[in-house]
Order: structure tokens, then sequence, then C-alpha cells
């Protein structure tokens, strides 16, 4: 099994052999070099990827200020999920932070999922509710954490990150001004 398929059955459900063979058929190994966009603000969205090697960063500036509101790695999924399923203009920026390979599906060859997958609109639904849950825990973590406990728990789980993005990527996905992360930072250390 090729690790896209793995993903493919992780995060869908799908379990089959040949409809995995199928479905990952529909993907395309591409690559982009540091910096390049998988998406730009105001486009819309006509792509969904996995992530093989490399860092995508979903973010944007209103008023001159960036906010990164995700980061995916190696195994996770990028796309706008509002521009993708309802064609209407991201407001997300998808950049890459280093050289990054992706496998891309475009929104016409997802379609096509539906005829490979008999129980497609199930797995997608269940997906789909999973990506929701990882939100709703998100919103949670901003309401009932304090900056502290955010910065613990996300490095507790994201150790890798800290060595490899920004930190002040890192402080905008938390909610936090810079000054606030790297005071934080100091009292760990």
């Amino acid at each position: 099994m090729t690790e896209l398929e793995q993903y493919i059955k992780s995060y869908f459900g799908v379990n089959q052999s040949d409809e995995l063979n199928k479905i990952s058929s529909l993907f395309k190994l591409t690559t982009l070099k540091k910096g390049e966009y998988f998406l730009k603000t105001g486009k819309i969205c006509d792509r969904f990827c996995f992530i093989q090697s490399g860092i995508l960063r979903v973010f944007t500036v209103p008023d001159d200020k960036e906010i990164t509101q995700w980061i995916s790695t190696k195994g996770y999924f990028g796309t706008d999920f509002s521009s993708f399923f309802f064609e209407t203009p991201s407001r997300w920026t998808i950049q890459t932070l280093v050289d990054t390979e992706i496998y891309t599906i475009s929104k016409n060859d997802y379609k096509k999922i539906g005829d490979i997958v008999s129980n497609w609109n199930d797995l997608e639904k269940t997906f789909i509710l999973k990506c929701f849950a990882v939100m709703e825990d998100r919103v949670f973590s901003f309401l009932s954490m304090s900056a502290e406990e955010r910065h613990h728990y996300f490095f507790e789980n994201n150790k890798e990150l800290f060595n490899l993005v920004p930190l002040q990527y890192i402080a905008s996905m938390l909610g936090m001004a810079p000054e606030t992360f790297s005071r934080i930072r100091k009292k760990k250390t």
C-alpha cells in the first residue's frame, strides 16, 4: 500500500485495495519550492492535497497583520474547505515554508470518487465531521485555556514544528502576540 493510499484509508476509511488504487490514480504528485503558493486569497480553491513531505502554512493578511490559521505537515491535508466545496473566493493563502511534495486532486476528479466508492457520501461525511471536531477543539482551547496552557499543549503535541517553523507563525496560530509567546518560552526554559 502506498503512502497516499494509507492517507486515504486513514482519513476517509476506504479499505478496498481496488478502490484505493483507483482513487490514488486520480492524484498527481507535485513539487512546490519554498515560498510557492498552493492557493492565494481571493482565488477559488479547485484542488485538495495530501502532504508527502514539507510544510504548508494557511494564513491571511487582514489590515496588514498576518494571521496564521494552520500549519500542515507530512501526512496531513491542505485546502480551503469553504472555497473547495462551495466554490467561493478563498479567505486564506496557502504557502510552502520549505520545498514541499504534495499529492493533489482536482475538484472534478474529487467528484469522481463517488462513482468509485459506493458509500462515499458516508465516508466523506465522517471525514468532514472529524475536521469539524478538530476545529471545534481548537475553538474550545481558545475559549478555555490560558496562553501558557495553549503553548504547552501545542508544544507537547508538535515539538518538531518549533525547530522547523518561524516562531511568529506558531504564536499567531495560537492567538498570541510574538512578545507573549517569547515570554512564555523563556519561562519554560
